[in-house]
């Protein structure tokens, strides 16, 4: 059985996880600061790596995947196809609409920062034991995935989101 924690412990626990975070959003900030300078923003990265993971799709299933307006997301996907990383074809389903798709270049970019990434992590964890890492993966992922899932709540009541059009709970 779990011990339920105090509201106020919850909270003081929730403010490490928060400062954490900012702290990690910096540091990710500044990473991708420097890549951008070398062709591709974070924006971009994270729309090419999500298609990736989707398949071949609709700009508005890539955006709602993101959590993006469809307008940002079809300006940013026209640098993706400018650069050769996505392409536009005709869509299976509806001839007059098409769909987005990585092509082998851009598999090719992720792939290639893919593996630089999970080299530095792996340096930068390299003193870690195996339990420790086991462990931390196990909490983490369930952390993002409860994270992804109040995403919309998130963005709801800090009102940018649907709420914010006037719309009242």
């Amino acid at each position: 059985m779990v011990t339920p924690v105090s509201d106020e412990v919850q909270l003081a626990l929730a403010e490490r996880i928060g400062t954490a975070l900012v702290r990690l959003n910096k540091m990710h900030a500044c990473v991708a600061s420097h890549l951008s300078k070398t062709g591709m923003d974070k924006a971009s990265f994270v729309l090419l790596a999500n298609l990736s993971q989707l398949g071949p799709s609709r700009s508005s299933a890539l955006a709602e995947a993101v959590f993006s307006d469809p307008s940002t997301v079809s300006r940013q996907v026209a640098t993706l196809v400018k650069e050769g990383w996505v392409e536009r074809r005709a869509d299976p389903d509806d001839g007059r609409a098409s769909v987005l798709a990585v092509t082998d270049a851009g598999q090719r970019l992720l792939e290639e920062r893919r593996a630089q990434r999970n080299q530095a992590i792996a340096r930068m964890l390299a003193d870690w034991s195996e339990g420790d890492l086991a462990a931390f993966i196990d909490y983490f992922e369930r952390f993002v995935g409860n994270y992804e899932k109040a995403l919309p709540d998130f963005i709801a009541e800090g009102g940018l989101g649907p709420r914010s059009e006037g719309e009242k709970n």
